[in-house]
């Protein structure tokens, strides 16, 4: 495979995980596991630490070349920067496509979002056991903490800059996770619209800053953006390597927290859909519940033809080293 082919592979792959993590319920983990870079990606993103990162602003001064293209290598950075790139491509393309669906069709939207969280919710309890006592308090406090959390959130949650670098942490350290969606605990913090219409408006005004525009509004709407992107790196940092220290330490307990908390998401889309239809001056009617549930059963179709692939993937691939034996 040629240098150019592989590169080409890697943004390809980055753009699918990008455009996954954009919609709840759709895991970029998910993704990279199913496209084979998952491995490598944990690698990278656990060898990018502090310590490492002050080495490599040390040597870049001292312009020590040699000891830049070394660390620069242990990183992996090539493949992080492809990759990164192909993901913020998607991310771009698809919160814009979303934030203009929420002005339009907003019930048919978080429909849709039900849909995709409660299947893959589904999908996931089937490696859940609920043997031990330990197990089942787990689940349930979980299950509490998104579903009153994800009502409180509508109302209770401001978008200040602390509250963005809280949800930019939380976001990227469930992005690493296969199965886990880092969209999904937006929407349960209340962000996830507000962080599309800012990324929306970010991109407008960089746009017309370009063409001659005003740098007050390119600064004005690259705060909010920018305050999430660092608390992604931080997240980066520090919690998605406790993350995965706890599925390291404990998978079994660690995974039925999580699903609990997806199930217990379940509660975002519609809350944030009754708070649309307030905003317009309606009610939850037969005509907009018909809406919601036929959008639910489109994410649920998604979902699981993911599932399908995934499934399919493995059988042929646990067939052909069979075979090879």
């Amino acid at each position: 495979m040629t240098t150019t082919r592989r590169i080409l592979g890697i943004y390809f792959r980055g753009f699918c995980m990008g455009a996954a993590d954009a919609v709840p319920g759709v895991s970029g983990g998910t993704i990279a596991l199913l496209t084979g870079i998952y491995e490598r990606l944990i690698t990278a993103i656990t060898a990018l630490t502090v310590s490492r990162v002050r080495r490599l602003v040390h040597d870049a001064r001292d312009r020590d070349r040699q000891a830049v293209v070394r660390t620069l290598t242990e990183l992996d950075m090539g493949f992080l920067i492809v990759l990164g790139t192909g993901i913020v491509t998607a991310v771009v393309s698809v919160l814009r496509l979303i934030s203009w669906l929420l002005t339009i069709a907003p019930v048919a939207v978080y429909g849709f979002f039900f849909g995709l969280i409660g299947a893959s919710a589904i999908i996931l309890s089937r490696d859940v056991s609920l043997e031990t006592w330990g197990k089942r308090a787990t689940v349930i406090i979980g299950f509490l903490l998104a579903f009153v959390g994800s009502g409180y959130a509508v109302t209770g949650i401001s978008t200040s800059l602390p509250v963005l670098f809280l949800a930019g942490i939380v976001a990227v350290s469930a992005m690493v996770l296969p199965g886990m969606s880092g969209s999904l605990l937006l929407l349960v913090l209340g962000q996830y619209e507000y962080m599309s219409t800012a990324l929306s408006r970010f991109i407008d005004a960089l746009l017309a800053g370009v063409q001659g525009g005003g740098v007050d509004a390119v600064y004005e709407s690259a705060l909010p953006v920018v305050t999430f992107l660092l608390g992604a790196v931080v997240g980066l940092l520090s919690v998605a390597h406790a993350v995965r220290a706890a599925f390291k330490r404990n998978r079994e307990l660690t995974v039925a927290f999580l699903v609990s908390l997806i199930f217990g998401a379940l509660r975002a889309p519609v809350e944030q859909a009754s708070v649309e239809l307030s905003a317009m001056g309606m009610n939850w009617t037969w005509y907009w519940i018909q809406s919601f549930i036929l959008f639910a059963i489109v994410g649920v179709g998604v979902v699981a033809s993911l599932e399908w692939v995934s499934t399919r993937d493995i059988h042929i691939e646990s067939t052909t080293d069979h075979q090879a034996e």
